[in-house]
């Protein structure tokens, strides 16, 4: 019973929406600007960096919290089910309960979530990304590229091997999340970090979802 609720408290936490309520006290809907994405990006490409910043850092807590507290909570010996309540908050991140299960793509609360569960494949992985971003000054192909060489860093740093598997896992949905995005890049109209959208651009992008 408390491992059930503690499951659905790590989804609901993961639910909350933090874009989404930007948005609302800046009064702009994040989901018809930008990209319509509830994630922190559009946030920053729709309402800049300061409300960009804490939206970020509460979709990290989002997937830290239930993963580092919940285990000492749940009566079990050891972390065993801390990846479950990590993936609940994942979950909730992208299919939110309180936004009609539309959301983000998961890489902030994934990122908390690894940060109590594999932090030097976090680090790691953030370097690439912060890395990639410098490069091509492009979120999705950095988030990509992250999440592709986290399994691989937590692999060659001996981590467990149900750490190795979640961190897999991990980056299958995040490709399967930024599958929208790997269209966009394959056509050539992927926004680049800090640029804007124009309405016509916008009403265009809402055709295509």
């Amino acid at each position: 019973m408390k491992v059930g609720l503690l499951l659905l408290a790590s989804y609901l936490a993961g639910s909350i929406p933090s874009s989404w309520l930007a948005g609302r006290l800046a009064g702009v809907d994040l989901a018809r600007r930008g990209s319509g994405n509830l994630g922190g990006t559009n946030v920053y490409r729709v309402l800049g960096w300061k409300a960009a910043v804490p939206v970020v850092l509460v979709d990290i807590g989002k997937g830290f919290f239930p993963a580092w507290f919940f285990p000492a909570w749940d009566g079990h010996p050891a972390a065993a089910l801390a990846l479950a309540y990590g993936l609940c908050a994942i979950a909730g991140h992208i299919w939110p309960v309180f936004t009609g299960f539309r959301g983000g793509k998961g890489v902030a609360t994934s990122g908390g979530v690894l940060l109590a569960l594999a932090p030097l494949a976090l680090v790691l992985g953030a370097l690439v990304w912060t890395g990639i971003v410098l490069l091509t000054r492009t979120v999705s192909v950095a988030s990509l590229s992250a999440a592709t060489v986290i399994p691989v860093i937590a692999w060659l740093s001996d981590a467990p091997a149900s750490t190795v598997a979640f961190t897999a896992a991990l980056a299958a949905l995040v490709w399967f999340t930024h599958r929208e995005n790997i269209a966009r890049l394959r056509r050539g109209q992927e926004l680049a970090f800090g640029s804007g959208r124009s309405d016509a651009a916008s009403d265009a992008s809402e055709e295509e979802r």
